[in-house]
């Protein structure tokens, strides 16, 4: 799973794998090791309505319905994104997709596990 943050936008994007896990678990996570300290993403499916999304210091956890889970693992959907409300007029906005593999392959990256580019010929 990759992780990708801009100003208040989190986007999640999912390889095949991880998408049929999140189907069958309910829950898909990855993290990066910065030597003394980690940060652990996850995605999970929820029963909860809405999406919500915490951060600890070492944990952003991003709950999802399962209804929309459900749908987004079983279809041709891309993705879904959502704002957060956080208050204050402020929301966080987050984004999650499957994984597609880019037009131009880039040195050093296998990107072989991903979704086949539907622009691709």
């Amino acid at each position: 799973m990759k992780i990708r943050i801009k100003g208040n936008t989190l986007r999640l994007r999912l390889a095949p794998a991880e998408v049929e896990e999140i189907a069958k678990e309910g829950l898909v996570s990855d993290k990066i090791d910065f030597g003394s300290n980690q940060l652990i993403y996850s995605l999970e499916s929820t029963q909860e309505a809405t999406m919500s999304a915490d951060f600890n210091g070492s944990f952003i956890t991003v709950r999802v319905p399962n209804t929309i889970i459900d749908s987004w693992t079983s279809t041709d959907q891309v993705g879904f994104n959502y704002e957060i409300p956080l208050g204050e007029d402020k929301s966080l906005s987050v984004l999650v997709e499957k994984d597609f593999q880019c037009l131009k392959p880039r040195a050093g990256e296998d990107e072989s596990k991903l979704y086949k580019n539907p622009l691709a010929e």
